[in-house]
């Protein structure tokens, strides 16, 4: 599982970052505003929330041939890329009111969950990917280290992610999109995107361990 991960960490978005961009250039009819909301969004969000997780306040590092401190610099693509192409792959159409704006922001919600779940429990098992929290610190499994922060991060992200761009289908819809307010809403759901789901990790972590969940946990044993 390592050799394929670390093969897909660079092969993947050589395929994906293009063809997931031609692809929603083609679903917008050749928008670039709507287009780059697809695109753009989760590769910038990769970049930040990771390398601050990382390099800042270093929870988070990654085992990898090419690395910043404890960030791969290539980690924006692996994920952005990837986002975009599922986030294509059960695009519905256009928003067309409130509902599909609440819709797709709940199947891009559950879906990035779950599969990017799945892949941070292969990512810990194979060592690529280390997370100093505190089911790590208890000596728990990678399932239980991945189940702290993934649904939070991941999952919260997918809502904002699609609920934002499906409201930008609609200004666009209504010829509200312009430059100015297209900058607007595209800064209000990346900014929501990192907000929102950090926001309800470090409250549950503070609910449940008694702290933010915002520092390396030291090793100790096991149910201490």
């Amino acid at each position: 599982m390592k050799t394929a991960l670390n093969l897909y960490q660079y092969v993947a978005p050589a395929v994906l970052a293009p063809v997931s961009f031609l692809l929603w250039q083609r679903e917008y009819a050749g928008d670039l505003k709507l287009t780059a909301a697809a695109w753009l969004v989760p590769m910038l969000w990769a970049y930040i929330v990771p390398g601050i997780g990382t390099n800042v306040l270093k929870m988070w590092e990654f085992d990898t041939r090419l690395r910043l401190g404890r960030f791969r610099p290539h980690h924006g693509f692996v994920f952005g890329s990837a986002t975009a192409m599922i986030a294509w792959v059960v695009h519905a159409g256009p928003a067309q009111d409130v509902y599909d704006v609440v819709r797709e922001g709940l199947v891009l919600a559950s879906l990035l969950g779950f599969v990017n779940l799945l892949y941070d429990i292969e990512a810990l098992k194979a060592g690529i990917l280390i997370v100093y929290n505190e089911p790590w610190a208890r000596g728990e499994s990678a399932e239980a280290i991945a189940m702290d922060y993934a649904p939070w991060f991941f999952g919260g992200f997918g809502a904002v992610y699609g609920a934002g761009l499906a409201a930008m289908e609609r200004l666009h819809a209504d010829g509200a999109l312009s430059l100015s307010v297209f900058l607007g809403a595209f800064t209000l759901v990346l900014s929501l995107a990192i907000v929102l789901p950090t926001a309800g990790y470090v409250l549950q972590s503070r609910h449940r361990y008694g702290h933010w969940g915002t520092r390396p946990i030291a090793k100790r044993c096991r149910n201490v």
